[in-house]
């Protein structure tokens, strides 16, 4: 019951933010700054902010995300505007900058904060999450082990995480910057 409620409240929260025809989707990737950093860069992203997923404390802080066993992953909420960019278009330029293949790590990043993971709450996105794995497991020979659930629970990481690289230029990124540079550039549309 209280899973059902905080899944409900998650879901009006989300469409009564904006505009309807916009989509939501929460994609967990290792270290939250730079994937924040990139797909905040695809064109058709209207909006990002980084938080804790599917974890078992609410309002969790970095340090207890980091150091205890919350169960939280490092995760950024995109909105996106599927006209512009499609999910299977986004799950596709999210999956260049991930090893889907490694359990609990992403770079030099070790930890079950730092799975690989997307959640959803509208259940129409499973079957293009599920065509997009497939899709990406014909490249791979191990198998990809990025979860793939419903949002339980997101709480907004601290406002020093959000937007953490535009703040801090310099900042620690585990993210080959050049597939941050041609993100931007490219202008991901669809044809």
């Amino acid at each position: 019951m209280k899973q059902q409620r905080l899944e409900t409240n998650l879901h009006d929260q989300v469409k009564n933010e904006t505009d309807a025809k916009l989509h939501d989707i929460w994609l967990a990737g290792g270290c939250f700054w730079g994937v924040q950093a990139f797909l905040s860069r695809l064109n058709g992203v209207v909006e990002t902010s980084v938080g804790y997923a599917n974890g078992r404390t609410e309002n969790p802080t970095y340090e207890e995300v980091c150091t205890r066993d919350t169960g939280h992953a490092e995760t950024v909420h995109v909105r996106f505007d599927p006209e512009r960019l499609p999910l299977e278009k986004l799950l596709t330029r999210f999956f260049s900058i991930i090893d889907p293949t490694v359990r609990n790590r992403q770079g030099p990043d070790r930890g079950t904060q730092y799975r690989t993971g997307i959640y959803y709450l509208d259940d129409r996105f499973l079957p293009v999450i599920q065509h997009v794995i497939q899709n990406i497991q014909k490249k791979h020979t191990r198998p990809v082990v990025t979860e793939v659930e419903r949002l339980i629970r997101y709480d907004l990481a601290e406002e020093y995480h959000q937007d953490y690289l535009k703040k801090n230029p310099g900042g620690y990124c585990h993210i080959d910057l050049e597939l941050m540079r041609s993100a931007a550039q490219e202008g991901v549309t669809e044809s």
